[in-house]
């Protein structure tokens, strides 16, 4: 987008401030027109043939652009990771809370790593925190897909859960 002088085509397609297509003219009369109504003469497309110039506020529409550009990045939601961490031998109780977390953070958006530590004589028995991821997935399957199925990754087993 190019305002005023930078226009090289002799000949250009003109629309006036309220959107009105006044057709093909010549750069100098759309320029004319545009500095009489005192607005700037900006070249929408330049690839057209002719290329087509439209006649505006060039600092309003800036601003307008701008304030749609932070109106849409207000609405966009960032994907976090969070976090759950349990141990292979976490009561019912504990993983039911544990569980109840997991789910209102897929349900916010977020993807979820779970992870299940082993301390010392824990981790020949590996089925036990298996065994608690493999719940919790199935009680956020309606809600998420597993991204990383569970793993041993030294003395932890972890799984990644994302929303659908």
């Amino acid at each position: 987008m190019r305002v005023n002088e930078r226009i090289r085509a002799r000949q250009c397609r003109l629309i006036d401030e309220t959107g009105a297509q006044l057709g093909i003219t010549d750069v100098r009369d759309a320029l004319a027109l545009a500095r009489g109504k005192g607005l700037d003469l900006i070249e929408v497309s330049p690839t057209a043939v002719p290329p087509v110039c439209k006649v505006m506020d060039y600092g309003k529409y800036k601003y307008e652009q701008g304030k749609r550009e932070r109106e849409a990045r207000k609405k966009q939601h960032i994907s976090e990771m969070k976090g759950i961490k349990m141990r292979p031998g976490t009561d019912e109780h504990d993983f039911q809370f544990k569980l109840k977390h997991t789910l209102r953070f897929l349900k916010e958006g977020d993807k979820v790593k779970i992870t299940v530590s082993f301390r010392s004589r824990e981790i020949t028995h590996p089925e036990f925190a298996r065994r608690a991821l493999d719940r919790i997935a199935e009680a956020a399957d309606d809600i998420a897909s597993i991204e990383k199925p569970p793993g041993m990754e030294g003395r932890t087993m972890t799984m990644i859960l994302s929303p659908r």
